[in-house]
């Protein structure tokens, strides 16, 4: 577990971009944590370090927004805070091998619908700041976190 303090706004676009330059080929990330806490916030980081160009949505009302990368595959964004069912997720046409990365927030709400998580990263609103803990749920995501520690601010 890594947990990072984020003073500002940039300090959580370089951890979208640390995240995004060292992440494996394939990866599941479930976003954690209240609302305003800055998992959209983050997601769209990684996802800008990623090539993704124009207008990054937050899937709140769409469910989910789907980004081509420019090394192939596609970002799937998912929010969904407003699903009251993981059944929903059927309707969506989400196939776990189309996305070469998802990025999950409220990920609890579609429990046993979802592809199991390679990272959870539980974002806090901490002082006039954020805290963002990462847990790697296998051995590739602790990989993932301990090359990506070169490239990001230094935990507290």
């Amino acid at each position: 577990m890594t947990s990072l303090f984020l003073a500002d706004p940039d300090a959580t676009d370089r951890l979208g971009a640390a995240l995004a330059e060292s992440r494996p080929p394939r990866a599941v990330v479930h976003l954690l944590g209240d609302l305003g806490a800055g998992k959209s916030s983050l997601a769209r980081a990684m996802l800008r370090a990623l090539g993704v160009v124009g207008t990054v949505r937050s899937p709140t009302y769409t469910l989910v927004e789907r980004y081509p990368l420019a090394e192939g595959g596609e970002a799937w964004h998912l929010d969904l805070y407003r699903i009251g069912d993981p059944g929903e997720l059927e309707f969506l046409g989400l196939d776990s091998d189309d996305a070469a990365l998802w990025l999950v927030e409220w990920p609890d709400r579609g429990a046993g619908a979802l592809p199991v998580a390679d990272l959870v990263v539980r974002m806090e609103v901490e002082g006039g700041g954020r805290r963002a803990t990462l847990h790697p749920c296998n051995a590739s995501s602790e990989a993932w976190l301990t090359h990506c520690r070169f490239h990001m601010p230094t935990p507290e």
